[in-house]
């Protein structure tokens, strides 16, 4: 098996541990015996638990990086900010198993200081997706826009109906807050 893909193995098995019994209550030894490998093995790609969080947070963070390097050098237009959430809704989906052990591990999350991290890409995106001579109003609709993807993501999933309807009516939404903030209300 190529590296990679043992490495991209213990990530995903970790999160199902974590998510099944507690970060704090997962050993290294329980990874390895699900994934079936000796601890050995396992060291060889990762020494503690903190490291295989850290890579899988770096790994599913790599899009949104690269949405706020690319946005960042884009014309700060409606039509730009429309794109940002956009890709931010694909990102996000890719990363939902990491928001949900962020969600059930908020005391490790800290410790690891991936939620500073992560506080600093939004607040990043946040200023990408607002100008500062809207009014506050505005620049709220901007905010929610970004947070609806969030909620759409998260919490769609309670919700009865096609996976793919639900993203589509989540982006929509999003969209209108954003052009609203920028063009008024539609009639």
């Amino acid at each position: 098996m190529a590296r990679g893909n043992t490495r991209q193995r213990i990530q995903d098995v970790a999160l199902e541990l974590f998510a099944e019994q507690g970060y704090e209550k997962t050993s290294l030894r329980e990874i390895a015996e699900r994934l079936q490998v000796t601890k050995a093995a396992l060291y060889y790609h990762f020494k503690t638990k903190e490291d295989i969080v850290i890579s899988i947070f770096q790994d599913l963070n790599r899009p949104i990086d690269e949405l706020i390097a690319w946005a960042e050098e884009q014309p700060r237009t409606l039509e730009t900010k429309q794109e940002i959430l956009r890709r931010y809704q694909a990102a996000l989906a890719g990363a939902a198993p990491l928001f949900r052990f962020m969600q059930e591990n908020q005391a490790t999350v800290r410790e690891l200081s991936i939620g500073l991290t992560y506080k600093e890409r939004m607040i990043t995106l946040t200023g990408l997706v607002q100008e500062p001579d809207l009014s506050m109003t505005d620049r709220v609709r901007c905010v929610s826009a970004l947070f609806t993807m969030h909620a759409g993501t998260f919490f769609m999933q309670n919700v009865e109906g096609d996976l793919e309807e639900k993203r589509e009516a989540v982006l929509e939404v999003a969209i209108d807050l954003m052009t609203q903030a920028y063009q008024g209300p539609q009639a």
